[in-house]
């Protein structure tokens, strides 16, 4: 099997798989970059169903439950400020809980490929952000880069893909970030790229190879400052980052284990309109089997949880469990303001309402999810995102007995 829309294998002269959206891969094939397996029906994937015998080295590691992570990461949105309701300033944050805070997101200006503040002001959230670190001297605050909106359709739509092919557009990222840092007392950077190489969200197929290239010029260049990017969970998203290659320039992969199912999940799709947990284990597992298969070091590997949950309304109240469809996402609640979505801090309310049907997770959750981290080596744990949490900080709280970072006390 060969990498899927490429070039080489998607074109007017050869078209091996794929160029009709009719099958993800060659019947029968092993894929080269990710290791995948080909059913012999046409999709690709890493399970028994599509595999067979051909096993994944995972790591295993026997460690107690108050094993210590070396981080745990949270995003914070430098929109939570402004929302319509359930406001979360940074302040809030509960000290000693993070070893990194990310701040979402940052921009790119599309012309000059400089780092730049996505709203004036952000400017003063970075700062008092930055603050932090009075009270915290071991937390380190990172400016996150990208999010999904940087890469819809817009100006910025191309702005990674331009960045990554052009050895002087990185030179002038480059020295931006450098500044950026200096500017604002961060201690580093996060390139949330989603996704290389998608076609409709600006990428190209050279994307693939120019990534790496872009991650190697900006670590050298950032030297004592960390350097992370985000990492879809799925195949379909992850397959044109060239894991074997970007590693050696990353200091660790927030993967996104989360939005794994939603509502805009549709029966003409292979999921179906089923009621499915937005981040379960089982397809956590499978998704990390990915990376394995491309000998990633677990330690530079970090769990994504989600510190909001996915909501839809049963197509029967009779039928609530496997197998059981939705008719919808839940109504756009006040704070989240997006159908099938709710933030942490909304949840009481949702729950409440009958007929919904939640995914979500609370401190049991979390549990299972650190020990699943443990028991797989990983780095540490993510939070997308912090400023979901309830005024009192409820969820940041049971994080930090259930994964508490290294560097406390």
């Amino acid at each position: 099997m060969q990498r899927v829309g490429t070039m080489r294998n998607c074109s007017k002269s050869a078209c091996v798989n794929n160029c009709d959206r009719k099958a993800d891969c060659d019947p029968g094939g092993y894929g080269e970059d990710y290791v995948v397996c080909c059913s012999k029906y046409g999709f690709c994937g890493t399970t028994e169903k599509f595999c067979g015998t051909k096993d994944v080295n995972r790591p295993s590691c026997t460690v107690g439950e108050s094993t210590r992570f070396k981080r745990v990461v949270g995003y914070y949105e430098t929109w939570a400020t402004g929302r319509a309701c359930n406001r979360f300033s940074p302040e809030q944050i509960p000290a000693g809980v993070y070893s990194h805070i990310n701040l979402a997101f940052a921009s790119i200006n599309p012309s000059t490929f400089e780092l730049v503040p996505a709203a004036k002001a952000d400017t003063d959230l970075y700062k008092r952000v930055a603050n932090l670190k009075a009270e915290d001297p071991r937390l380190k605050v990172l400016v996150a880069v990208g999010g999904s909106d940087f890469n819809d359709t817009g100006p910025t739509a191309s702005t990674f893909s331009d960045i990554a092919r052009s050895e002087a557009a990185q030179d002038k990222f480059v020295d931006s970030v450098l500044k950026f840092m200096s500017t604002y007392d961060l201690d580093g950077i996060d390139l949330d790229w989603e996704y290389p190489a998608a076609k409709d969200r600006g990428g190209r197929d050279d994307d693939f190879a120019n990534f790496p290239k872009l991650m190697k010029t900006l670590k050298q260049a950032l030297k004592e400052y960390e350097v992370s990017i985000t990492l879809p969970a799925i195949y379909r998203n992850l397959q044109h980052f060239d894991l074997k290659s970007i590693a050696p320039h990353v200091d660790f992969f927030n993967v996104m284990t989360y939005d794994l199912h939603g509502a805009w999940e549709t029966p003409t799709e292979s999921g179906g309109p089923y009621l499915d947990s937005h981040t379960n284990l089982t397809e956590i597992k499978s998704g990390l089997d990915l990376l394995w298969r491309n000998g990633v070091d677990p330690d530079k590997v970090v769990l994504g949880l989600a510190f909001y949950g996915r909501g839809f309304v049963a197509s029967s109240s009779s039928c609530l469990g496997p197998g059981c469809t939705f008719e919808s996402g839940t109504d756009a609640l006040v704070c989240s303001a997006e159908v099938g979505s709710a933030l942490n801090s909304e949840i009481d309310d949702l729950v409440a309402e009958q007929g919904n049907w939640l995914t979500y997770d609370d401190e049991e959750t979390l549990q299972l999810k650190a020990d699943f981290a443990r028991s797989q080596c990983l780095g540490g744990v993510m939070v997308w995102a912090i400023s979901h949490d309830t005024e009192d900080a409820k969820y940041s709280t049971a994080l930090s007995r259930v994964a508490p970072r290294l560097s406390s006390s």
